[in-house]
């Protein structure tokens, strides 16, 4: 992607300096089933309890002010500016239907922070918080992109951010209270249907942010969209579970197979029509 001269969002808090212990990565299977459950907006809680049984995290100090690295501080200005780009778009957007934007925090941690829906440790990836409209990102979790799944590259990092401000939207248009009001009168099973429309729409925002801001900025550069289709292919449930444990359990869906979640985005990044992102009236044959 092209964000050189953009813009850095200030509604970012950085809470790297006193996060406490950094987390370590090497947790293998854990870290993967932390990614597949909450990559992208699961239950935060069912990740930490998942962690905690497998026997916690590893720790090393957190660094100082002045020992980041280059990469970490051109990560967490990458972060800024995808954010300030959004903040752009969806105002843009949402303003064609009357409906006035307003913009989420984004807070940078390191190893653990706390939130309005509760702590979170570095394994469970970043994550929107409804209750204080916060999205949560941990920047080590793009080495674990890298190394755990093997999604790699500026434009698949800027879908992660772009897919939890997609959950923000939907906070915005009433969408997601009213799916988490369903999912908490069904079964397991059946709230996890709705989860994964859910988490397919935010795909499809993420998408029609993409498309926003190129026709924007010009940001999208060759290579862009594989390494953005390449990461939505290796985060669908299916490919993850099998991943992780050798079987599918289709039951268990939350966030949309492989297929599905490359179908969705693809849909936003060609169109960038809001309107075209209705996953909830549809079939599931249809998704």
């Amino acid at each position: 992607m092209n964000l050189e001269g953009r813009r850095e969002s200030r509604n970012v808090e950085d809470r790297r300096m006193s996060g406490g212990a950094k987390a370590g990565l090497g947790l293998g299977g854990v870290v993967i089933i932390g990614l597949l459950t909450l990559l992208f907006g699961g239950n935060l809680g069912d990740v930490i309890s998942n962690v905690q049984s497998q026997g916690g995290l590893a720790t090393t100090q957190t660094a100082s002010p002045g020992e980041y690295s280059q990469q970490e501080q051109e990560l967490a200005t990458f972060a800024k500016r995808v954010l300030a780009g959004t903040e752009d778009v969806w105002t843009a957007v949402l303003q064609q239907y009357g409906i006035q934007y307003v913009p989420p925090r984004m807070v940078l941690y390191s190893g653990y922070t706390t939130s309005g829906c509760g702590s979170a440790n570095a394994s469970v990836g970043p994550f929107y918080c409804s209750a204080d409209q916060t999205i949560y990102l941990d920047l080590d979790f793009f080495t674990s992109m890298r190394s755990q799944i093997g999604a790699d590259g500026d434009f698949a990092y800027a879908y992660v951010i772009a897919h939890e401000i997609g959950h923000h939207v939907q906070h915005l248009l009433g969408t997601l209270g009213q799916a988490h009001q369903q999912m908490a009168r069904m079964s397991k099973s059946d709230a996890n249907k709705v989860s994964v429309r859910i988490e397919l729409q935010a795909d499809f925002y993420a998408g029609v942010w993409a498309y926003n801001d190129n026709k924007m900025y010009g940001s999208l550069e060759d290579g862009d969209l594989m390494e953005a289709l390449t990461c939505a292919t290796k985060i669908g449930d299916d490919y993850l579970q099998k991943k992780s444990q050798g079987y599918v359990v289709e039951d268990s869906f939350t966030h949309g197979t492989a297929q599905q979640r490359l179908r969705w985005l693809k849909k936003g990044l060609a169109t960038g029509d809001l309107r075209q992102g209705d996953t909830f009236s549809i079939s599931e044959r249809e998704l």
